[in-house]
């Protein structure tokens, strides 16, 4: 395997990485009013089981979007000026989250907390929603040409295929975060996150099943039908262990999902990673975009360095950070 090759491999398995641990974050903003209902202290329950892990996930963001920058320059190119608008919003709604979470707490007052909490559901729920669409436009192509600028505008973006993968991320995503909630609360918050994973599990199901089906009908091969159906009989198999109360199992199901979702696209897309719709001869691949070998041998020594640390750091988080979270501990 060729160098341009196995960086392909580490960004997909940042993208897998991030989605993974930031799925359940939307998952759990977005749920925020519906398992807090009725309490502020259960409000707070459901952001502390986030609170202190949130921020070290977008972690993998920032590596994937860096790692695209340094070791195809052409693709992160191509990406921003195709679907600058798509990632502006991700951008705005995600420091709109960040901020709501420093903030709510600030002010000892009602309509002070309620405004916030509406910048963390749209903050959740529009990146959930929109990555689905970037990377389903990614798979399906763009208006590229020869020059390599992508003329595709935002009412392209908004393609029926593309909606359904939106529709697909951000019913996942909540699913994700119930379980996680379900996994990580106790009293009320938990009885109400059972519900809510036994509730969106049909949506999740349905959507993703109806992405896939999509995506493999067109651009498919035998080996992404495997990975897509690992994704979906694993989303299937969370569903069913929450019902029995098994959490643990649960949210490990639900995160092969979501791998397993991310990792179907990627294999989809490859060697491509910028299809073009007008000619395949226009496609950007991963020997177009990739920077020189000697660029690619220095970033694999700073990756090896790195990502052991990251892992590390985020290892020892999670540890730290294990115990259910309850009314006790936010009263």
């Amino acid at each position: 395997m060729d160098l341009p090759t196995v960086w392909f491999v580490a960004i997909a398995v940042l993208w897998t990485g991030y989605f993974v641990l930031e799925g359940f974050d939307f998952g759990v903003g977005m749920l925020l009013p519906v398992l807090g209902r009725g309490s502020d202290t259960d409000r707070r329950v459901v952001i502390n089981a986030i609170g202190p892990v949130w921020d070290g996930n977008e972690v993998w963001l920032i590596t994937a979007v860096g790692a695209m920058f340094a070791a195809f320059p052409a693709w992160y190119a191509g990406l921003l000026s195709g679907f600058y608008l798509p990632v502006l919003l991700v951008v705005v709604a995600l420091i709109a989250r960040g901020v709501a979470f420093e903030y709510r707490g600030k002010v000892d007052d009602p309509r002070w907390r309620a405004r916030w909490d509406v910048a963390i559901v749209a903050g959740s729920a529009v990146p959930a929603f929109t990555w689905g669409l970037v990377f389903a436009n990614l798979v399906r192509g763009v208006e590229l040409g020869p020059d390599r600028v992508v003329r595709s505008d935002l009412v392209d973006l908004l393609n029926p295929y593309a909606l359904v993968g939106g529709l697909a991320t951000l019913t996942l995503f909540v699913l994700h975060g119930a379980v996680f909630l379900a996994l990580k609360t106790d009293g009320p918050v938990r009885h109400r996150a059972r519900a809510a994973a036994r509730a969106a599990a049909p949506a999740a199901g349905a959507t993703l099943f109806a992405f896939l089906m999509w995506t493999q009908a067109d651009h498919g091969s035998p080996a992404t039908a495997v990975v897509a159906a690992c994704a979906v009989g694993a989303l299937l198999g969370g569903a069913l262990l929450v019902a029995r109360r098994r959490e643990g199992w649960a949210f490990l199901a639900t995160a092969i999902a979501v791998a397993a979702t991310t990792a179907a696209l990627f294999a989809t897309l490859f060697p491509a990673v910028l299809p073009s719709l007008l000619d395949p001869a226009f496609d950007l691949t991963v020997a177009d975009a990739a920077s020189k070998p000697y660029t690619l041998g220095i970033l694999s020594w700073i990756g090896g360095f790195a990502l052991p640390l990251v892992l590390l750091y985020q290892s020892w988080s999670y540890w730290v950070f294990r115990r259910r979270v309850t009314r006790a501990h936010v009263s």
